[in-house]
């Protein structure tokens, strides 16, 4: 392992330009993250196109799953500044299309421009924290990085809503260009610390990336074609594409959820599915079925990303006593309880506020669960292919949470459809995230109960 400093403090001198690198550019993805998914109810007023609606995220996602795989790959042959620069610059180049986009294609155009980028640089975090950090350093690194969601979920809500109400929502992508060049250049300063892997590198992946993206896209196209001599062949070939690339990928046995590092990828990529699945349309069903503010909408993402961070520190608490098995278990568990609750909303005689806190309630979950399982990928990942273990955990990761909003999408689609009816159609999506958050917590059993960090 290559570590620059021999204190565990995050902040000794070896790691504090890294640390304060990784936790800025977090806060970046974190304030574009919260204020899109606070405007998108005004950005479907104003555009149109419903059915895009849920491919706004599905397709930053899908960019994510590529960028995250190929950054991952070019960190184990390179400097890993290099791949993040790169991916840095393609999240920027995607903020101004969104910002100038004149239909709700365009805008998911630049929204996977964004996903590359964004997932690219997370995927170069993992990657430092393995190579830069102690091992009894990373459990507090990764909730430090969880923690710098705190602002932005708390402002940028607020704010995103303001700005959209007043000078328009474009503003929300376009006003984040100058936090891009200052948050990257301190970024780009941590990450250049963090030399080459002197390991020999797996062979490029990025080829199979791609297939993973554009399986995933016919498959999730295919379920909102309305015609079935169509959706079902389209599924169909959306499948067979998808799945041997996302074999080729992860851990083999991924898919069986084999115990041990497979079986952690898979629930990762399940958690990603139940928890984001609900999370995209929370605002919707606040802001456009229940009929409050987009304001009121963002702050139920808000009370989310709070508990998440309360939650992700107390697990670096209580992992090295619990082990991270039970902690994903609980975690996936409390997932399912929030998404149940949010069926309180689609009720008008209950108040829409609740929503509150009932999507805090799964914010408190994937808190729980989400860094035991990065913990448990570093800790098990073979010595010098850290960045293919956390590229594929990534991918898994993007890929769940891409299929988690694309199917939510296809259902509301289907549901508007059918029955004329958006509460129908959010009924069934906060059903299949609790049934997806039930089945990741019964797999979790096969992750691993203790991890020996070495």
């Amino acid at each position: 392992m290559q570590t620059t400093g021999d204190s565990t403090s995050v902040f000794a001198p070896g790691v504090r330009l890294l640390t304060i690198g990784l936790v800025s550019i977090v806060t970046l993805v974190a304030f574009e993250s919260m204020a899109v998914a606070t405007v998108m109810p005004l950005v479907e007023d104003d555009l149109g196109d419903l059915w895009l609606y849920g491919w706004v995220f599905t397709a930053f996602f899908l960019g994510n799953l590529v960028g995250a795989v190929i950054a991952g790959s070019a960190a184990d042959r390179m400097r890993p500044a290099i791949p993040f620069a790169a991916g840095l610059l393609l999240f920027s180049a995607g903020l101004v299309v969104g910002g100038a986009a004149s239909s709700m294609g365009m805008l998911v155009a630049g929204r996977v421009l964004q996903g590359v980028g964004a997932g690219a640089m997370p995927a170069i975090s993992y990657v430092c924290i393995g190579r830069g950090y102690r091992p009894e350093s990373r459990a507090r690194m990764f909730a430090l990085m969880s923690s710098a969601w705190v602002v932005p979920s708390v402002a940028g809500p607020a704010l995103a809503g303001v700005i959209g109400a007043t000078v328009g929502w474009r503003w929300v992508f376009l006003g984040l260009l100058p936090l891009c060049g200052v948050i990257g250049l301190i970024a780009l300063l941590g990450v250049r610390t963090i030399e080459t892997s002197h390991e020999t590198a797996a062979a490029s992946n990025v080829m199979r990336a791609l297939q993973v993206a554009l399986g995933a896209g016919l498959l999730l196209a295919g379920l909102q074609t309305s015609a079935p001599f169509v959706a079902v062949p389209v599924v169909l070939i959306g499948v067979l594409v998808l799945i041997p690339a996302f074999r080729s990928l992860t851990p083999e046995g991924t898919l069986r959820a084999r115990p041990g590092l497979a079986a952690t990828v898979l629930v990762r990529g399940l958690l990603g599915f139940a928890f984001f699945a609900a999370d995209a349309y929370v605002p919707f069903a606040i802001t456009t079925v229940r009929g409050l503010s987009a304001t009121i909408g963002g702050l139920a993402l808000t009370t989310a990303t709070f508990t998440w961070t309360i939650a992700s520190w107390l697990q670096a608490r209580w992992v090295d006593r619990t082990g991270p098995r039970r902690l994903i278990v609980a975690g996936l568990l409390v997932i399912a309880g929030g998404s149940l609750s949010m069926l309180a909303v689609l009720v008008p005689a209950i108040p829409a506020w609740i929503g509150l806190g009932s999507w805090a309630i799964a914010g408190f979950g994937i808190g729980l669960a989400y860094a035991p399982l990065s913990l448990v990928t570093l800790a098990v990942a073979p010595k010098g292919e850290e960045g293919r273990a956390t590229a594929g955990l990534q991918l898994s990761d993007m890929l769940g949470t891409a299929l988690g909003t694309g199917v939510a999408g296809a259902v509301l689609t289907i549901a508007v459809r059918t029955f004329d009816s958006e509460r129908v159609g959010l009924l069934a999506v906060f059903l299949i995230s609790a049934a997806v958050a039930l089945l990741g917590a019964r797999l979790a059993h096969r992750v691993p109960a203790r991890i020996h960090q070495t």
